[in-house]
């Protein structure tokens, strides 16, 4: 791994995270399979995943990397502050164009439908107490990219934030966005993947509150139902051992696709791995703790599995990509990916106004 994210990791990181997509989604036949192992057995007859060519009609992407380019462009811009918020919440109503054979999530469609992007205060919606899905997670590791820096945390979080409650407002599922975001910005400043999980609930998540407490809308609902995400979070991290954010990792003893079915499982708010806001970053950074620098294994924990398996693969795909660039990675699982050309631009502009 070099020692710092250069222009070629932040446009890996975009790129490979529509490739872990696509090959997540399968064009719907992976992300509604509840069978890793079945999951597992289709990727053998294919070839396996050196085999896979992600390319249309086939491989395309889905929602996930349609959103997270709306709000990657939208803060290619430059814009910041309330400006930010109603380009990102222009460009996600644009995106809801670009959804057919996408199956876009339901708090998704919901939330952009009630945007009005221009008008006072029009990136905010109602909240919405079943706001909890990956949604927001899955489009704002990009917001890393853009506010990589310790001393930029504030502003990664509020940006996560308010862009997270555009579509889902309740906190496991924004929180989900700081997350990913959060990830993303580790990531590139080579955070120990041990501190990660930690970063999140004694860091990010208090600012976060602060964050909500002070913008003086939907407080109360928000305080309510404030407290799944961070037990959650904290839950995994006695799991796997990480309480001290240094390890040693507890792994079980056997941990292939039948048991991440499981263990992804009992990781979830209601029996659908990587469905909700705190659990596809928890899949993709429990894939990205286990694969090192393999891109294979990455894929076959955080791409091939039952569940939401798109959204756990488009957030573990970025980081990986931030981490190792494309080293490893077969070329005919990105080379003529859908929108690579804006992946590519988005990464390279990113990159420019994060220095």
């Amino acid at each position: 791994m070099d020692r710092f994210a250069t222009v070629e990791h932040y446009t890996a990181a975009m790129v490979l995270s529509g490739a872990g997509d696509a090959l997540g989604y399968r064009n719907q036949l992976w992300e509604y399979n509840e069978s890793g192992p079945a999951i597992h057995r289709e990727l053998q007859e294919l070839g396996g995943l050196k085999n896979i060519k992600v390319e249309l009609p086939d491989w395309p992407v889905s929602d996930d990397t349609v959103l997270h380019l709306a709000t990657a462009e939208g803060l290619a811009t430059g814009k910041t502050g309330e400006e930010l918020l109603h380009e990102v919440a222009a460009r996600y109503v644009e995106a809801m164009k670009d959804m057919d054979g996408r199956k876009p999530g339901p708090s998704s469609i919901l939330g952009v439908s009630q945007l009005k992007p221009g008008e006072e205060e029009g990136y905010r919606v109602p909240y919405n107490p079943d706001g909890t899905g990956c949604g927001a997670a899955m489009r704002s590791m990009c917001i890393g990219l853009k506010y990589p820096k310790p001393d930029q945390l504030l502003s990664l979080v509020a940006v996560a934030v308010e862009t997270g409650r555009m579509t889902h407002p309740h906190p496991t599922g924004f929180l989900g966005a700081v997350a990913s975001a959060l990830f993303a910005s580790y990531a590139v400043q080579r955070r120990p993947l041990t501190t990660w999980g930690l970063g999140l609930i004694n860091e990010a998540c208090p600012i976060a509150r602060t964050i909500v407490q002070g913008r003086g809308f939907a407080v109360e609902e928000t305080e309510r139902d404030w407290g799944y995400f961070c037990d959650k979070w904290q839950w995994y991290l006695d799991l796997r051992g990480l309480s001290n954010g240094v390890g040693p990792l507890f792994w079980p003893s056997s941990y292939g696709p039948s048991e991440r079915d499981e263990a992804y499982k009992s990781f979830s708010l209601s029996g659908w791995a990587g469905r909700s806001g705190h659990d596809a970053p928890m899949i993709a950074l429990d894939a990205l703790l286990g694969a090192g620098s393999d891109w294979e294994e990455l894929m076959n924990r955080a791409a091939f599995h039952g569940g939401d398996s798109d959204s756990t693969a488009v957030i573990a795909a970025c980081c990986w990509g931030l981490l190792y660039g494309t080293k490893g990675v077969p070329e005919g699982n990105y080379c003529n990916l859908e929108y690579r050309d804006r992946l590519e631009r988005c990464g390279e502009q990113l990159y420019t106004l994060s220095h």
